[in-house]
């Protein structure tokens, strides 16, 4: 494998693994706190009656007020702040104005730039009573990502 500083490596993708400095990560974590900030603001407000359109639209306020960018506004023509995956919808739905139900089941993934650094982070919300697959999907799901995270090592 090839190595290069962060700093030092060109424009274009060469393969080359990038290194970044202490300034790089800060930057990275800043942005990442921004976003899980984000879903964090949303929790009380993913609930039975709301639309994913106001729920786009809670996010790229609260976006904006931290000074961060939405990165997903303007990329290749999308224009929201969110993606709403409802239910089967695997991943990168739009919102829109359908109401949320009881037996819900939606992932919410946000994508911030903070000083040229994107911070990008989902979480998934069950809506009222949950059917017994999507609960059980949702915390096998969490469990196996807590284990990779626990076994991650330099």
């Amino acid at each position: 494998m090839n190595f290069v500083t962060a700093a030092e490596a060109p424009p274009r993708n060469t393969g080359q693994i990038k290194l970044h400095d202490d300034e790089a990560f800060e930057g990275m974590r800043a942005a990442g706190r921004v976003a899980a900030s984000c879903l964090d603001m949303l929790v009380p407000e993913v609930r039975e009656g709301i639309t994913t359109a106001d729920l786009d639209d809670l996010a790229r306020q609260f976006v904006l007020d931290q000074g961060a960018l939405p990165a997903c506004v303007f990329y290749r023509g999308y224009r929201h702040t969110i993606c709403t995956s409802l239910n089967h919808v695997v991943c990168h739905g739009i919102p829109g104005d359908r109401e949320l139900r009881s037996g819900d089941v939606v992932n919410i993934d946000v994508t911030v730039i903070v000083d040229g650094w994107h911070g990008d982070t989902s979480r998934m919300f069950g809506i009222g009573d949950v059917p017994r697959k999507a609960q059980r999907l949702m915390d096998v799901t969490y469990e196996a990502m807590l284990r990779g995270i626990a076994a991650i090592k330099p």
